[in-house]
């Protein structure tokens, strides 16, 4: 799976992850207003095989697959997959 990955110009640490490179509709607006100018950064091949320095690949892998999107921030808990994290419904 192809992941493009934009890191916030707003909030330092911050990265979001999109299966469909500027896809940005696929990230809710109350969710993506916060970080501000997208600056692209990496298109990466993500794979089970692969790791990433501060997310979980498998679980980016499931974000981009039933969400379009991955959001990784520091300090926060941001899994659209766990109950009542940010993506929910």
């Amino acid at each position: 799976m192809h992941a493009h990955v934009y890191k916030s110009r707003r909030k330092p640490d911050t990265y979001l992850y999109l299966r469909e490179r500027d896809a940005f509709g696929l990230v809710p607006e109350s969710l993506r207003a916060p970080l501000g100018a997208l600056e692209f950064v990496l298109a990466v091949e993500l794979t089970p095989a692969r790791t990433l320095a501060r997310a979980d690949a498998a679980v980016v892998r499931a974000n981009l697959e039933r969400l379009g999107y991955y959001l990784q921030a520091p300090d926060a808990v941001l899994d659209p997959l766990v109950a009542g994290g940010v993506g929910d419904g």
